[in-house]
C-alpha cells in the first residue's frame, strides 16, 4: 500500500488549516465548550457550504463531496491541532459512516444530503451503561410491534446525542444486530454528562419504547457496524495526532523563548530529551494514523481493523505523552486554567478513552490476529 500525499491533498492540508486558524482560535475555543451546544452555526454551516467538509465522504449523488477517508483523516488531523468544537467526528465520521456502510438505499437518500449540506446533525449510539465499545456488548434489544420497532434502555457517551438530528442506534434483533434510526422528535430522554473535556460533548439517551426504523436491513449488520467504527478509530487517531504535533509546536516556542539562568530552558539537556521523545513519538503515531487512513481508502475491512487498533493504540499513548510533557516544559503556568495546555491535556486524556483504551486496542488487536 503506497502511503503518499498528492498535491491536492496538501492543498486541502492548507486550506482546512488557514480556516481552522481564523475560526477555531483558542479564545473561540474557551467560548464555546462553555455553552450549551458546544458549537458555532455560522462555522458549521461554512464548514460545509463553503469547503464541503461536513459531506466529505458522502458521494456526489447525495449532495456530498465523494472522497475518501484519506482526505478525513487530513481534516481530521488540523481539527485535533486547534481542538475544534463542533460535531463532527459524529457526524461527518461516524453518522455518515454509518449511514454508507450499514443502511439501506432509500435511508441514504433520505438523510446523506442534509448531513452533507450542514443542516442536520448525526451521531451513533453505541456504548451502553457498561462503556465498551465492542459489538458483543451490546445487549440493547429491538422489539418488533407488528411492522415498526421499539427500543428500551440506555445509551452511554453518545458523541453531541443532546443535539443530535439524527440519532442511528445499534441494538439486537432476532437476526443479529441491527441500525435503528430514531427522528429527532420522537419520544426519549437526552441527558448531558459530565466530561472531562469540554470541547467535546457527551450525552445520555434514554429508551422507553420508543419507535424506530430499521435502516440497517434485515439481514445481521454486524460487520457494517465493526467497519464503522474501525473508521472512526482511525480517523480519531488522525485528529490525536494533530493534538500531538501541535503540544510538540507549543513546548518548543516556548522552551525557545523562556530564560532560566539567562538563557533559554531549551538548551537544558532535559528539556532537549523531552522535546525530542515528543518528536519521535508523534512521527511514529503520524505514520500509524496515516496507515490506517489508507487503509479505510482500500475498503479492506481486515486490514482497517488491524490498523486501526494499532493506530488508536499508538496515538493514544503518544498525545497523551506529548500533553503532559508540554504541562511539564511549561512548568508551574503550565496547571493553570489561562494556558493552553491543560486544554490539550484533557482532550489527550479523553480521546485515549473513547473507542477503547491503549490496552483494549492491544487486545483486539491480538485476537484479530489469532495470538
Amino acid at each position: 500500500m503506497d502511503i503518499s500525499f498528492t498535491n491536492e491533498h496538501e492543498q486541502l492540508r492548507q486550506t482546512v488549516r488557514r480556516f481552522l486558524e481564523n475560526e477555531s482560535n483558542e479564545q473561540t475555543v474557551r467560548k464555546l465548550m462553555e455553552t450549551e451546544r458546544g458549537y458555532d452555526a455560522r462555522t458549521w454551516e461554512r464548514l460545509a457550504s463553503e469547503l464541503s467538509l461536513v459531506g466529505l465522504i458522502i458521494p456526489e449523488r447525495h449532495g456530498g463531496a465523494g472522497l475518501t477517508p484519506i482526505e478525513l483523516g487530513i481534516v481530521m488531523e488540523e481539527m485535533g491541532r486547534v481542538l475544534f468544537c463542533g460535531p463532527y467526528l459524529s457526524t461527518a465520521v461516524l453518522g455518515a459512516g454509518a449511514l454508507l456502510h450499514a443502511a439501506d438505499e432509500a435511508t441514504k437518500t433520505k438523510l446523506l444530503p442534509a448531513i452533507a449540506s450542514g443542516r442536520s446533525i448525526a451521531t451513533l449510539a453505541f456504548v451502553e451503561e457498561h462503556g465498551r465499545w465492542d459489538v458483543e456488548a451490546i445487549a440493547m434489544r429491538a422489539a418488533r410491534d407488528g411492522a415498526n420497532w421499539k427500543l428500551s434502555g440506555v445509551k452511554d457517551y453518545v458523541l453531541d446525542g443532546a443535539i443530535a438530528d439524527v440519532v442511528l442506534v445499534v441494538a439486537r434483533t432476532d437476526s443479529g444486530l441491527g441500525m435503528f434510526l430514531v427522528e429527532a422528535g420522537a419520544k426519549f430522554e437526552r441527558s448531558a454528562l459530565p466530561t472531562l473535556d469540554l470541547t467535546r460533548k457527551l450525552a445520555r439517551l434514554s429508551f422507553s419504547d420508543t419507535p424506530a426504523t430499521l435502516v440497517s436491513g434485515s439481514g445481521d449488520a454486524t460487520a457494517a457496524i465493526r467497519h464503522v467504527l474501525a473508521l472512526g478509530s482511525a480517523m480519531l487517531a488522525a485528529e490525536q495526532v494533530g493534538g500531538a504535533q501541535r503540544c510538540l509546536e507549543l513546548s518548543t516556542d516556548y522552551a525557545k523563548t523562556r530564560l532560566q539562568f539567562g538563557r533559554p530552558i531549551g538548551s537544558f539537556q532535559a528539556i532537549k530529551h523531552k522535546c525530542a521523545d515528543m518528536l519521535v513519538e508523534t512521527e511514529f503515531a503520524r505514520s500509524a494514523a496515516y496507515n490506517a487512513a489508507f487503509a479505510a481508502a482500500e475498503s479492506d475491512h481486515s486490514q482497517l481493523q488491524a490498523a486501526a487498533h494499532i493506530a488508536r493504540s499508538y496515538c493514544s499513548e503518544a498525545f497523551f505523552r506529548a500533553a503532559a510533557d508540554n504541562i511539564q516544559i511549561h512548568g508551574g503556568m503550565g496547571f493553570t486554567w489561562e494556558a493552553s495546555a491543560h486544554l490539550y491535556f484533557k482532550r489527550a486524556r479523553a480521546s485515549s478513552m473513547m473507542f477503547g483504551d491503549p490496552i483494549d486496542e492491544r487486545q483486539k488487536l491480538g485476537a484479530l490476529l489469532g495470538l
